[in-house]
């Protein structure tokens, strides 16, 4: 099966080799480091079927998303543990599959990434979290600025939650809900409160004729295609989240961060509370991480609403 970095441009590749990030002597603290004898995989964590509210069986939609040329996927029905055993009995077509859930009543959502068992739906979230926590997986905040009042998740509870891996800063169901589908305003202010956390996007799947496919994903670097190997990297932050920008070069040196793109038009950099330090009209640009900023991250602006989001890089106390 012919495997495609994104749907409608069959020419590109999603293996964009070692030479992503190069780095020499830095005082900058990332999660991209050691990036050797992998590969760059693309996927979404966030997905559902007929066997919650989706309107598509498990397989079809396994089936899509490794024609789209996705390397992997986690199927995320609502209050439901898709395990191993589960995948047992489907064709994955050639792409690994993810154990999942995502924790729905009761409350805020939470996403259960690499599951390995089923976790109650404690009212208390944090009750959840320490519950995932204390098996093999992770949890993502999803879509916190959903519903009219862009309040899914009260900011006040993902200030005083802790040990939660990240949380959605893209989510493409939400481009037909109310509320927004970009959260990347909550990820600042937790990351200028001294948190350290991921930023994921992902499709929210759940029906091929909304346009819910192929609208969010994370680029991660593997150093083989396994379940586990992937689950790694989205663990400690070796992936960046993307709408559609590639990111094709990143290079630290010292106190400096290069990054180039094959299909950005804009490129900014964001320091401490979303304040723009820089912004190069280009798909390249060279930045200084000065004395005093606490952390740094980069949005790759495309055309349309094509955008690249990198994970954050700390100056190192």
């Amino acid at each position: 099966m012919e495997r495609n970095t994104h749907p409608g441009e069959p020419d590109k590749k999603i293996d964009q080799g070692d030479s992503l990030l190069q780095c020499e002597t830095s005082v900058i603290e990332h999660p991209y480091t050691n990036l050797n004898d992998g590969q760059w995989l693309r996927g979404n964590l966030h997905t559902h079927s007929t066997l919650s509210d989706g309107n598509h069986p498990p397989q079809t939609v396994i089936e899509q998303y490794a024609k789209a040329g996705y390397d992997f996927l986690m199927m995320s029905d609502h209050d439901l543990y898709t395990s191993e055993t589960h995948y047992a009995d489907l064709n994955n077509f050639g792409i690994a599959l993810i154990p999942g859930n995502e924790i729905s009543r009761n409350g805020p959502h939470i996403l259960h990434v690499d599951a390995d068992k089923h976790v109650h739906c404690h009212e208390d979230r944090q009750l959840v979290i320490d519950e995932i926590n204390q098996g093999r997986g992770f949890s993502i905040v999803p879509h916190p600025n959903w519903k009219e009042d862009f309040n899914h998740c009260p900011h006040e509870r993902l200030e005083k939650w802790q040990g939660y891996t990240g949380l959605e800063i893209y989510n493409g169901v939400v481009t037909r809900l109310n509320g927004s589908p970009y959260a990347t305003d909550r990820w600042d202010r937790l990351l200028a409160s001294g948190r350290r956390l991921w930023g994921y996007a992902h499709d929210d799947f759940h029906d091929l004729t909304n346009g819910d496919f192929a609208r969010g994903w994370n680029v991660a670097y593997a150093n083989h295609r396994s379940p586990e190997s992937i689950v790694r990297a989205l663990r400690t932050g070796k992936f960046y989240a993307s709408t559609g920008v590639i990111i094709s070069c990143l290079h630290v040196n010292g106190n400096r961060i290069h990054i180039e793109t094959e299909n950005a038009e804009r490129i900014v950099a964001l320091a401490d509370t979303a304040r723009r330090i820089a912004v190069a009209d280009g798909s390249s640009m060279e930045v200084e991480m000065a004395n005093g900023i606490r952390y740094l991250r980069l949005e790759c602006w495309g055309r349309g609403e094509q955008f690249a989001w990198t994970q954050p890089f700390w100056r190192k106390e």
